[in-house]
């Protein structure tokens, strides 16, 4: 029988917050795992990132750029008709379960939707809302004071007014069984007790946490209110030469305005939720130990991007920086398999996570995959396939908007940050400057990696037929229009 696959994401999680205060359970996972310390999404931004995800594909090549809420701008969200994907992969010669969030939109309309579907959706956001209806529960941070008015742009041209989650905090009152994630755990314990023992098991385990809203639920909403924690240097500052184009963009517009009193308490909270979110794991692995299934399973974790938090003085992702592009990733082979690494520095796209999979379970796809398998790296440790260049990119959140590129390459970081006419460039030491405080753009002595940088970009959007145009850059003009407005705290 082929390996059983457990695969676990969270939303909006940090790379810098995991250790055994806050996530034992996954520490516990961890020990078990290869550990890809420097992973990246493909997008800052929930749909887009699992398109990519589950197809192997960048999103301008599977189709999924946006988060489909906007009804104009809603065909940019959808993966491709003809694209596989991991559900429609697994379903068939695996029982299939999946409980949580399911933001994975295909032109077919949604996964769950389809009646033909061999997933058994035990759980999706739709059910939780009818969940708590049933019970007459009001679902965590529905109230207006956790939510932020902002402008959005609708194919780049009209300007509409959204609410999106801002960083307020406060206690979840009812019975943590009414909070998303403990009803999507619950639900996945109850299709593993209920599974078809004669298949191997695809287990799609889709966590909301620890993603806002920060209205949480006891014991976690007062786990670290009383701890001293120190929070990374970048909190609350805005550097000069960061991209102005960002207090056009959700993150500058709520995050800009907070504290540091503000994001102590916002960090604490955020916290309770990485705890939570742990907690529901390890009822998860817990079940399968239980099973007899966690040795002869592949697992992985990861999280669809991660969340700024104050850093650069920025809220939620949609934007190029390490703290909203990195994401953790470790993946748990079975016994006996092959593994020459424990953890690993070198830049990865979870773009390689379905090659990795397909290779390991002997699943064939259609696709003409952008990501590379792991596999030869993990049992050999061949690094050649890994020295490329890492391609991100951003284009709005609700509909096409804001747009931002990235590359990067040879422990460097090249952003190219679109509005409307406007562009701005930023270039960061990834090794020598981890909280991205010094943009190089503004020092000539970089002029050639910046250019290189460049074309290596230009040329990877040519080849994904990207929708948005970069032309070449006169860094001295560059220099000399922005050179007076740097941001000074």
């Amino acid at each position: 029988m082929k390996p059983n696959l457990i695969f676990i994401m969270a939303d909006q999680l940090r790379y810098d917050v995991l250790n055994k205060d806050t996530a034992p359970n996954l520490m516990e996972l961890l020990s078990d795992s290869i550990n890809f310390e420097n992973c990246y999404c493909a997008s800052p931004l929930c749909v887009p990132s699992r398109g990519a995800i589950f197809t192997g594909l960048f999103p301008n090549n599977n189709g999924s750029l946006i988060n489909p809420w906007e009804i104009k701008d809603a065909c940019y969200g959808d993966v491709k008709t003809g694209v596989d994907n991991l559900y429609s992969l697994m379903g068939k010669n695996w029982y299939s379960i999946h409980s949580g969030k399911q933001h994975l939109y295909t032109e077919g309309g949604k996964l769950e939707d389809d009646i033909n579907s061999d997933i058994k959706w035990f759980a999706t956001e739709k059910t939780y809302k009818k969940f708590l209806e049933s019970e007459g529960k009001k679902q965590p941070g529905i109230n207006s004071f956790f939510k932020t008015l902002v402008p959005e742009m609708v194919d780049g041209k009209i300007t509409k007014v959204s609410k999106y989650s801002n960083a307020e905090v406060g206690c979840y009152k009812e019975d943590q069984k009414y909070y998303f994630d403990r009803y999507f755990a619950n639900n996945a314990l109850e299709g593993l007790k209920r599974r078809d023992k004669s298949k191997p098991l695809f287990l799609s385990a889709m966590f909301v946490a620890p993603h806002p809203p920060l209205e949480i639920p006891e014991p976690w909403y007062s786990k670290f209110k009383n701890r001293h924690i120190t929070l990374p240097e970048n909190v609350g500052k805005y550097y000069e030469y960061q991209s102005p184009l960002q207090m056009y963009n959700i993150t500058g517009i709520v995050g800009s305005h907070y504290d540091l009193n503000h994001w102590e308490q916002a960090w604490k909270v955020y916290l309770g939720l990485v705890s939570m979110l742990d907690d529901c794991i390890g009822d998860i692995i817990k079940e399968l130990k239980n099973q007899d299934l966690y040795d002869s399973s592949i697992i992985i974790f990861t999280s669809d991007h991660g969340e700024m938090l104050g850093s650069h003085r920025l809220f939620q992702k949609m934007c190029m920086y390490e703290e909203s592009v990195r994401v953790p990733f470790f993946m748990k082979l079975p016994n006996g398999y092959k593994k020459a690494i424990s953890s690993t520095k070198l830049p990865i796209s979870q773009l390689d996570i379905m090659p990795t999979i397909c290779d390991y379970l002997e699943v064939r796809s259609s696709n003409n995959f952008d990501g590379i398998s792991l596999r030869s790296f993990i049992e050999n440790g061949e690094q050649i396939s890994l020295q490329r260049p890492i391609f991100i990119q951003y284009d709005g959140n609700g509909s096409r908007s804001n747009f931002q590129r990235c590359i990067i390459f040879d422990g460097y970081k090249f952003i190219v940050d679109f509005f409307k006419d406007e562009i701005f460039y930023e270039l960061y030491d990834l090794r020598q400057d981890r909280y991205e405080k010094n943009n190089l753009v503004f020092d000539e002595s970089y002029d050639e990696k910046i250019l290189n940088m460049s074309c290596y970009l230009r040329k990877h959007m040519v080849e994904t037929n990207d929708m948005i145009k970069m032309s070449s850059i006169d860094l001295h003009a560059f220099r000399d229009k922005y050179s007076s407005f740097k941001v000074r705290q």
